[in-house]
């Protein structure tokens, strides 16, 4: 797990080894262990190493291979043992124990095809030699991020926005993007950032430079399938089918020269994830388990953690910041995260990933993914109903209706959105105009070109939709810029894309059944966790006491939104003490995030 830097000049500019070197500094907290430089006519690559497999300078990047090519990467490919055996036996050999040699090796033999062996996570750019090109490529699901920067004298690609800003005199806010957040609570959507002119390559896609005439093209190369003629109809096969995708996921997470340890919610997912993880765990310390308590009793699920790690006899490390310290913390994390984030739950993953390094816990497994796989927001009956009254399945709809045991949404709203739900998009005018009218926008906006993801459709494609565009997406953002920020590795198990993908071809009655969400997961683990686990059904994650944090701090906030330049140009709004805690929090994010990168309209 790393860093990465690349300049391709286009025209002649003194200085490339200056720029090269600046722009890996700003990203020394996600390689602190080693650096390295490479140079190559109009080509500099950078990077900063978190050394996780073969701790050895072996697998010092910049990695050479073959006199053919040059790479810098950031992420972990899970399966390189298996590959490797594969190219060893056509002929290749390796002078280290690092998956980076492996994926050289696979370029080497495959070519761009090489991707579809990978299991893993990654952001790389490949320099090829002979034909003078830079490959770039990031993971499916985009858990390793890679933002660049076009303009007439260079492209700039990095693992982090700051790497690309350096190159910007003064940055400007895309008006549209922050539109988006603020109405829609949109943030990962499309391959725009917060900041104008600066793009991220969207998961699952290649970019590709030639180098001599500077044109580049951006490709798709995994398209995940919602349909199969293979799908298992009868509960026990799924069961057993979908028990060893995650087993097998889970096990080759925990693949690493160095500490692996897990967090810990209380959650189902967090604890299926230990309980696996605990039986494929052969380290010589008990596996770690880290937990955030929150001060605030109703989302509290200290209980839920102890109890999971009593049962499993995990090391269970507990933390338990206080409102000073989560106010605090605000800025630093805006500047991790780098734009505006969803809800202060992403500061209390900080401090989660903060401890992992404070006891030198460099590998950590988390749970991102199990929600938008196997049915586990309250929020999908909406579209679960509505497709069972698109599918014409009335009884089954009002059986279902009042039969879910509801924990945060009423049935009363159920009921109201599942039917409006199949005409939201003809209605689409009207919402605008309501949500415009809310927040007073002075920009021109127009919710068209959002309808693609409101547009309602099956259930197994609006599964799809979280996982590619709506809701993954920014997870993955939080997970990959907390950890890092403090040298963090962390590894996803339901985000390996054999599981997501068996996942999602699961018949949808076996999700949601018996009343309860994610129901296949929870019969898996019902013999490794304690009863209490596995069938509770309230859930919050890593939540920070959101309600007392704002309360404290309002006039604060209140007081920083009304600053703000970016705020008073897209919106006219009166913010005093009625303002509801989601748009304050929103709106402060801006504010915070404006000032401490200097952003201009």
């Amino acid at each position: 797990m790393c860093g990465i830097s690349i300049i391709i000049r286009k025209k002649d500019r003194d200085g490339i080894e200056e720029d090269i070197k600046s722009m890996n500094d700003l990203i020394s907290h996600r390689g602190p262990d080693d650096e390295g430089y490479y140079f190559s006519d109009k080509i500099a690559f950078g990077h900063r190493r978190l050394s996780i497999l073969d701790l050895s300078s072996a697998g010092q990047q910049p990695m050479h291979y073959l006199d053919k090519y040059v790479i810098t990467y950031n992420g972990e490919i899970y399966n390189y043992l298996e590959i490797r055996d594969i190219l060893e036996e056509n002929g290749y050999s390796f002078d280290s124990q690092t998956d980076t040699e492996v994926i050289l090796a696979a370029y080497d033999f495959w070519g761009e095809k090489c991707l579809s062996h990978f299991n893993g996570m990654w952001a790389f750019a490949i320099h090829d030699i002979v034909e003078n090109t830079v490959f770039c490529s990031r993971d499916r699901f985009g858990v390793k991020p890679l933002y660049y920067l076009n303009t007439s004298e260079y492209i700039i690609i990095g693992s982090e926005i700051r790497q690309l800003l350096y190159f910007v005199e003064t940055p400007k806010v895309n008006e549209k993007i922050l539109i988006d957040y603020v109405l829609y609570n949109l943030e990962e959507h499309t391959n725009e950032t917060f900041f104008d002119s600066i793009y991220k390559l969207e998961p699952s896609h290649n970019l590709k430079i030639n180098c001599l005439t500077n044109e580049f093209e951006i490709k798709n190369y995994f398209e995940l399938k919602t349909s199969s003629v293979t799908t298992i109809e009868k509960e026990q096969d799924v069961l057993n089918f979908i028990e060893k995708k995650i087993n097998t996921s889970v096990k080759i997470r925990l693949r690493s020269d160095v500490q692996v340890g897990t967090c810990l919610s209380g959650g189902l997912d967090s604890s299926s994830i230990a309980s696996i993880a605990k039986k494929h765990y052969n380290g010589k310390s008990r596996f770690i388990a880290i937990h955030a308590k929150s001060i605030e009793n109703k989302t509290d699920e200290s209980y839920f953690a102890q109890s999971v790690a009593k049962h499993l006899d995990l090391d269970l490390k507990v933390i338990e910041p206080d409102l000073d310290e989560i106010t605090k913390a605000f800025e630093e994390v805006i500047i991790a995260q780098e734009e505006p984030f969803g809800g202060p739950s992403v500061i209390m993953q900080y401090f989660v990933m903060q401890k992992a390094k404070n006891i030198n816990c460099k590998v950590l497994l988390d749970g991102q993914g199990g929600d938008e796989t196997l049915f586990g927001y309250e929020r999908y009956y909406t579209y679960y109903l509505s497709s069972l009254l698109r599918g014409g399945r009335i009884f089954s709809y009002f059986y279902h209706l009042f039969t879910i045991d509801l924990f945060k949404i009423k049935r009363t709203r159920l009921f109201r959105d599942s039917l409006i739900l199949p005409v939201r998009n003809k209605l689409s005018k009207v919402e605008s105009f309501f949500r415009k009218n809310k927040y007073k926008i002075k920009s021109k906006f127009s919710r068209r070109r959002l309808d693609q993801f409101f547009k309602f459709t099956s259930f197994k494609e609006y599964q799809k939709r979280e996982v590619v565009k709506t809701c993954l997406p920014h997870l993955l953002r939080y997970e990959d810029k907390n950890s890092m920020w403090h040298s963090i590795e962390t590894r996803l198990p339901f985000v390996d894309y054999d599981y997501l993908q068996s996942a999602l071809l699961v018949p949808d009655k076996m999700k949601f059944k018996k009343g309860f969400l994610k129901y296949i997961l929870r019969k898996i683990v019902s013999s490794c966790l304690p009863e209490e686990i596995v069938w509770r059904k309230n859930k919050y994650g890593f939540e920070a006491p959101a309600d007392l944090l704002i309360k404290k701090n309002k006039s604060m906030m209140i007081s920083k939104i009304d600053e703000s330049l970016i705020i008073k140009s897209v919106f006219d709004l009166n913010i005093d003490s009625r303002t509801d805690n989601k748009t304050l929090w929103k709106l402060y994010n801006i504010s915070v995030w404006e000032t401490a990168f200097k952003v201009a309209v």
